[in-house]
């Protein structure tokens, strides 16, 4: 890939990376330098692109890759207490947001297993799309969105057992 071209690709796409890496790691700095070197590596493994996928597609699971690669290499990692910039989609929102603590909300969701965890960062945080999240995760958009919806049953049942509990 030339240089004309990797700049097209990036100011295409570099937004749309971002954005994803932030709804992971909820850090800008975090995200920018994922973000960069995303690009890089596509550079490195543009031979390897064979078209099969959305180019964002690609990016992103090569985002996801180094934001895993990065977890593994980062032993003491702690969420932020409240970075929720943009409203979560409803009725998701009017549940969780009712919390007192924005830290319990993220407590919350990172105790979900896989994939419930990531499919809420994607779209209550990171703003996805149903289409969009079963694309990066090379699922289908109903899986998305039953994926979704379970994740939002196991917040819901979670925080009616602590108020019981309380």
């Amino acid at each position: 890939m030339d240089n004309e071209n990797m700049e097209a690709l990036y100011a295409e796409y570099s937004q749309a990376v971002y954005r994803y890496l932030l709804s992971l790691c909820h850090s800008a700095q975090i995200a920018e330098e994922l973000t960069q070197e995303t690009f890089y590596r596509a550079i490195l493994s543009s031979n390897r692109y064979n078209g099969n996928c959305k180019v964002s597609v690609w990016l992103c699971q090569i985002a996801k890759h180094l934001w895993y690669q990065h977890l593994r290499k980062e032993k003491n990692r702690t969420l932020p207490l409240c970075s929720i910039s943009e409203p979560l989609t409803a009725p998701l929102e009017t549940q969780l947001m009712e919390q007192e603590n924005c830290h319990d909300l993220y407590v919350a969701i990172h105790a979900l297993d896989e994939p419930y965890r990531e499919v809420v960062y994607l779209r209550a945080l990171g703003g996805l799309t149903f289409r969009q999240i079963g694309m990066v995760l090379g699922r289908s958009e109903t899986w998305a969105r039953v994926t979704f919806f379970r994740a939002k049953k196991q917040l819901m049942e979670r925080r009616q057992s602590y108020e019981t509990e309380l």
